[in-house]
């Protein structure tokens, strides 16, 4: 064979831009895992530093309308183009505008570790979405990527803040292709996703960030009673989930409707989580909760742990405050798993493990990433179960979540709903017409 004809069967084979493709993502996933892992790792030794605080200095909580209004007056100054958080990202995906100002990382970095410290309900996954996003958008300029790139980056921002803050690069990987669009994953970008996800969590945990580690002792036998007993708690994941995402969205809006002034709301909204901490004489409800979700999986719960925590956490994002969604509903769904020990006769930490991962999925419409992060976390000896907790929880959850922006690609059951192309919130204006 000739060196010309090599030359041309060697172009004609569709490997060779498939290898091209991945040195390039490569290169370009390697600087966003490495900046995003390092940024979460700063930013989870801040919160380690904030609750650490906090819990030695109960008195902080009191001056939590200080650390809400902190937080409204810096965004109202500084952070108008980038206080819709998680759905900017969501919205810059579906219709491209500009690059994300690379201020949405240490802003919400520090709306997150002051709403921590001085006492407020939330989560980590927001920041680390948020960060891993604005900081791979920078690359867009960097590197002049085209719009199909563009939406390839943001991806792998998402994937690479989700895995690096949580520690799961499967289930980050997957989460960043599935929450964009209802019903349908992107596999265009499971390359870079994947690559980005596991880059991130490597980088991460050079800093020496060691994440939870969480065990499920027994699983109960898979046959056709425990099946029927493990659908009937994923209805129980999907309809809190929609709950939370509901409450959310209802002081959200409560908020607005009744404070104009937006450094306002989490200073006013301070003021009562301020109260309310007080007078229950407990700090259970706050910060992260990690400790109670540990707990849940092995001694009896109040029953009523879930749904205070909902509540807090609601009513803490609603008011402004910063942060995530995720760990609260951990903690929301692996309690309520504990307290269905009670008519569900499945072991508890199966039940706790199984909520941990369905109310998520439910809240935030992303059954699979669920499923593959609850095998990551306990193991595929709960697979099923989980599988099973995850979907159905999805599929009760409605047409509803925590992300407003996500698109309805495909609806979760046609028979009773055939919306597509439209966000959450635009179906919600319409059910609920102001």
């Amino acid at each position: 064979m000739t060196f010309e004809k090599l030359k041309k069967k060697l172009t004609s084979l569709e490997q060779i831009p498939s290898l091209y493709y991945l040195i390039k993502w490569l290169i370009i996933c390697t600087f966003i895992g490495l900046v995003t892992g390092s940024i979460s790792a700063f930013f989870l030794k801040s919160l380690e530093w904030a609750t650490a605080y906090r819990e030695s200095n109960l008195w902080i909580i009191a001056l939590l309308p200080v650390g809400g209004f902190i937080i409204g007056i810096t965004y109202h100054l500084f952070g108008n183009s980038v206080v819709k958080g998680n759905n900017l990202l969501l919205e810059e995906f579906h219709s491209p505008k500009k690059v994300i100002p690379f201020k949405m990382a240490p802003l919400v970095l520090f709306g997150t570790v002051v709403t921590h410290l001085f006492g407020g309900s939330a989560g980590r996954e927001g920041t680390a979405v948020q960060i891993g996003g604005a900081v791979a958008d920078q690359f867009t300029k960097i590197f002049k990527l085209s719009n199909g790139d563009r939406k390839i980056v943001l991806i792998a921002g998402i994937s690479a803040g989700f895995a690096s803050v949580f520690g799961t690069p499967l289930a980050g990987g997957i989460f960043a292709l599935e929450v964009l669009i209802l019903g349908r994953i992107r596999l265009d970008a499971v390359v870079p996703s994947f690559l980005a996800a596991v880059l991130a969590n490597y980088f991460c945990e050079i800093w020496g960030i060691h994440h939870t580690h969480y065990h499920i002792d027994t699983v109960a036998d898979m046959n056709f009673v425990n099946l029927l007993w493990a659908m009937l708690a994923g209805i129980i994941f999907g309809l809190v989930a929609m709950l939370f995402s509901k409450s959310t969205h209802f002081w959200s809006s409560q908020f607005k409707r009744f404070i104009k002034y937006p450094p306002l709301r989490p200073a006013i909204g301070g003021v009562i989580l301020a109260v309310i901490i007080y007078s229950i004489g407990t700090t259970k409800y706050i910060g992260l909760g990690v400790p109670t979700i540990v707990e849940s999986f092995t001694s009896n719960m109040n029953s009523y742990d879930f749904l205070a925590k909902l509540l807090f956490t609601s009513f803490t994002l609603g008011a402004g405050f910063k942060g995530g969604e995720v760990t609260p509903l951990f903690y929301i769904g692996a309690t309520l798993g504990n307290a269905l020990i009670w008519f569900i006769p499945l072991p508890m930490g199966l039940l706790a493990g199984m909520g941990f991962v369905a109310v998520f999925a439910g809240a935030t419409n992303t059954p699979i990433a669920c499923t593959v992060m609850g095998i990551e976390l306990f193991g595929i000896e709960a697979g099923v179960f989980i599988a099973i907790a995850c979907s159905i929880s999805y599929l009760f959850s409605g047409h509803t979540g925590v992300y407003t922006s996500q698109i309805i690609g495909s609806p979760k059951n046609e028979s009773v709903f055939k919306e597509k192309g439209f966000t959450l919130s635009e179906i919600d204006d319409k059910r609920h017409p102001k």
